[in-house]
């Protein structure tokens, strides 16, 4: 089997690493401000992930992936069938660009992370903003839970658990086929719980899929409150390294710790990062909802003015 270690240089993407940071921190207040947005004006969405995830996208999308270029930002289009229907169906993969064997390729596990992903997207100038305005629309393929045709999605990842999955399989075709690109994956801490996911790091450190990166929204949050009252997971690092990863635990909204983690050098092993990151990030008012903070919804219009006036300064400032 031909099973090539990763070279950092073929991987970095083309823009100059010293401009990143100041675009990444503004996609990350953008992406803030779009979903915040969105919750406000449809009275619901998935905030907390936003606040918590925001800077991992921005990583992501302005220094770590190495995608193919787009001529210019994708308005989202009609769905036309799922793969087993129609040949013509739409792959939320073209938002990321023409594939090449030594381009990236990005899986979302949490497909509840939707809304964020299209907010990124906007922000890296990937997809037209418009676009939002077709969240969870019949007939739109911007769905309030990702799937293949979604803006940004390459597979249905749902149920939770199953994306590292489908992303450790991606990695081992590409192994087998001497091709150079690297498969990173998100996931959600929560998805820590299943055990697919284990059974998916098993595998990926038997089969030294070193071109796997995966970064976890470490957040503390599942659908049903604090993940260590749910079902711990605890001592996650140590947990990940006796699996055969190799582990680099950071601050998920330190820029700097996450890039340098993220193309630190791997031989052999998977790298996993353990983004420690805070579901009420740049909004502490979420946190009055604490522990419940998977989905929001108002309780009245009081409250949803006490956002609108966050967003309005947002707004202001940006």
């Amino acid at each position: 089997m031909h099973s090539p270690s990763y070279q950092q240089s073929a991987h970095c993407p083309a823009s100059d690493a010293d401009d990143w940071r100041p675009r990444a921190r503004t996609m990350a207040a953008g992406i803030r401000r779009r979903v915040l947005a969105h919750v406000i004006a449809h009275n619901g969405g998935y905030l907390s992930q936003a606040c918590s995830s925001a800077e991992i996208f921005a990583a992501l999308y302005s220094r770590l992936l190495h995608l193919g270029p787009l001529n210019s930002p994708l308005m989202p289009p009609a769905f036309t069938g799922v793969p087993q229907q129609t040949a013509n169906h739409a792959s939320g993969a073209v938002f990321h660009g023409e594939r090449g064997p030594d381009r990236d390729r990005f899986f979302m596990s949490p497909a509840q992370y939707a809304l964020i992903l299209y907010a990124a997207l906007v922000e890296a100038e990937r997809m037209d903003p418009q676009g939002l305005a077709q969240f969870n629309q019949d007939g739109a393929t911007v769905e309030m839970i990702g799937a293949e045709h979604s803006p940004g999605m390459e597979a249905m990842t749902g149920s939770l658990g199953q994306g590292l999955s489908q992303a450790a399989g991606v990695a081992f075709a590409r192994q087998r086929k001497g091709e150079t690109g690297r498969v990173w994956t998100l996931l959600s801490d929560g998805e820590l719980q299943c055990g697919q996911t284990w059974e998916a790091l098993q595998t990926m450190a038997f089969l030294k899929l070193d071109a796997m990166r995966v970064i976890i929204d470490a957040n503390g949050q599942q659908c049903d409150g604090r993940v260590q009252t749910v079902m711990p997971i605890e001592p996650l690092a140590e947990r990940l390294s006796a699996f055969g990863a190799q582990v680099a635990e950071v601050d998920g909204h330190d820029l700097d710790a996450l890039a340098e983690a993220a193309l630190s050098p791997c031989d052999g092993k998977p790298l996993v990062i353990v983004a420690r990151t805070d579901p009420t990030r740049d909004l502490p008012l979420l946190e009055a909802r604490a522990p419940k903070l998977h989905y929001i919804r108002f309780s009245d219009d009081a409250e949803r003015q006490r956002y609108a006036q966050i967003l309005a300064q947002w707004e202001a400032a940006s």
